[in-house]
């Protein structure tokens, strides 16, 4: 029997996304994981066949997640699921190991074939992902400045543009506040920036905030 854990700290999507999966793929078992201790527990006791991976939860981050399976388990297949737009998170879920990477936006029969894609070995992109991968390689060869920042730092900064306080950023990321003052430091300095609001202009001229 085909197993997929899905990993989503929201009951709801949880339970839609197993109705999707029982529906498209009948004999399937399901398992469930609301963060990312739960997600490595399951994926530790026993084999998958996939994992279907939210990238942003309190906590640790999927992409974090994403690490460890493939430190532990490389072959076992991961599918990003976020609520953010693609070309803010694909590059960098695809370059850390995931298989695909689909939207919460999706309709329920692109789950079930990007899930079928990645089962057979093949990474799985919507069109809409390559149409504007291949627009980026043919317009721009010059990388956005926040394409320099690490994974952690890129979710920080994000969290900053959305306006979030360090105190906030730093309970839903699990870290402590003097942490999350170093990330920004080191954000601020990275991209040649001296304030948050400079980082917000930045954020919001390339879509990197809702």
């Amino acid at each position: 029997m085909l197993s997929i854990l899905i990993t989503d700290d929201h009951a709801l999507i949880r339970q839609g996304l197993k109705q999707i999966l029982l529906e498209g793929f009948g004999n399937v078992e399901v398992g469930e994981a609301q963060n990312a201790h739960e997600a490595l527990e399951q994926i530790g006791k026993k084999d998958w066949d996939a994992v279907v991976l939210d990238v942003t939860m309190p906590g640790r981050s999927g992409l974090d997640v994403l690490r460890e399976i493939k430190s532990t388990k490389p072959k076992l297949p991961v599918l990003f699921l976020s609520m953010h737009s693609e070309d803010q998170l694909a590059i960098r879920a695809l370059k850390a190991g995931a298989a695909g990477f689909i939207t919460k936006e999706c309709a329920p029969q692109e789950l079930v074939n990007a899930l079928k894609q990645v089962l057979a070995g093949s990474k799985y992109i919507s069109k809409t992902l390559a149409q504007k991968l291949a627009s980026d390689l043919a317009t721009d060869t010059t990388k956005p400045l926040h394409e320099s920042l690490s994974d952690r730092e890129y979710q920080v900064m994000c969290q900053i543009a959305a306006g979030k306080s360090a105190t906030q950023i730093a309970k839903e990321l699990a870290l402590s506040v003097k942490t999350i003052s170093t990330y920004r430091t080191r954000i601020l300095e990275k991209m040649g920036m001296k304030t948050n609001a400079e980082l917000t202009r930045y954020a919001i001229k390339n879509d990197l905030v809702d």
